[in-house]
C-alpha cells in the first residue's frame, strides 16, 4: 500500500500570495537537516495555487498550496510528529510560511493510482465531504467501485494525464473532515482549459460521486508543482 501525508495549507497573511510558493521552498530546504525526516518521506510535490485567470468555475481561491508527500510506511505519519529534528527544525519556522501549524491542517491517506503517468505541471486536486446523511465507508466503497473505472469514463477527465484517488484514513484534523482527495494531472492550463471550457470542475466527478458529496464544504484547487523531491 502507498501511504502519503497531504496538507491543505493557507499562507501567513502577512505573505502576498506570490510571494508564498518561495517561501514554502525556503521551509522545505529546511529539511536537509533533518536525517529522520528524510528517512520517513520518499518524495514531495509541492503545489501551489494556480493565480492566473482561468475559464473554469468553482475553483477555490481560500486556500494556498497542497503539498503531496510519499512516505516510507503507515507508521512515518505518526512518528514525524514526534521527530526532534521534525520539533527543532521544521516546526518553529512553520508559522512564518503558514496559517496555522502543519499537523493542524494535515491529512493521511492511501493512494490508489487509476491512471498511471508522471506527475506534469499542472494538477486539480478535489477535497470531498460526503454528505451528512452518507457514511464515510459507503462514500469510499462508491469512490471505489469496480476498482475507480467511473472516474476515468468522466468525459471532463478523458485528457487528464494522470488521476490519483487518495482515501483518507485517520481521523482528520478538526475543519478538514474530508473524506477522499482525488488528482487530476494535466500537462498545462491550456489542456486543463481544452478539457473543461468554461465548466464547473465538480464535471470531473463521476455523478453517483457527485450526488453524495456536500458541495459548499468540498474544495477544489487548481495547483502548479512549485517545487518537488527527488
Amino acid at each position: 500500500m502507498n501511504w502519503k501525508m497531504i496538507y491543505l495549507a493557507r499562507r501567513n497573511p502577512a505573505l502576498a500570495p506570490q510571494d508564498f510558493p518561495q517561501a514554502w521552498r525556503e521551509h522545505s530546504a529546511l529539511g536537509r537537516q533533518c536525517p529522520n525526516v528524510q528517512d520517513k518521506v520518499r518524495g514531495v510535490a509541492q503545489c501551489s495555487r494556480v493565480l492566473d485567470v482561468v475559464p473554469v468555475h468553482g475553483l477555490a481561491d481560500d486556500y494556498d498550496g497542497v503539498n503531496l508527500l510519499q512516505l516510507r510506511d503507515l507508521q512515518a505519519a505518526t512518528d514525524i510528529w514526534t521527530d526532534a529534528d521534525t520539533l527543532r527544525v521544521m516546526r518553529p519556522d512553520e508559522p512564518r510560511v503558514f496559517s496555522a501549524y502543519v499537523r493542524n491542517f494535515t491529512l493521511t491517506c492511501c493512494e490508489a493510482v487509476l491512471r498511471d503517468a508522471p506527475q506534469t505541471e499542472v494538477c486539480v486536486i478535489a477535497f470531498l465531504r460526503p454528505r451528512d446523511a452518507v457514511e464515510p465507508g459507503d462514500f469510499h466503497r462508491e469512490c471505489m467501485r469496480n476498482d475507480g473505472a467511473p472516474w476515468l469514463a468522466v468525459a471532463a477527465a478523458a485528457r487528464a494525464r494522470r488521476v490519483v484517488l487518495n482515501e483518507v484514513y485517520a481521523e482528520p484534523p478538526p475543519g478538514y473532515e474530508f473524506a477522499m482527495i482525488i488528482e487530476w494531472w494535466f500537462a498545462s492550463l491550456d489542456e486543463l482549459v481544452d478539457a473543461l471550457g468554461r465548466r464547473d470542475v465538480r464535471e470531473l466527478l463521476p455523478v453517483a460521486i457527485a450526488g453524495r458529496s456536500d458541495a459548499l464544504r468540498s474544495v477544489f484547487m487548481l495547483t502548479r508543482i512549485t517545487h518537488r523531491r527527488p
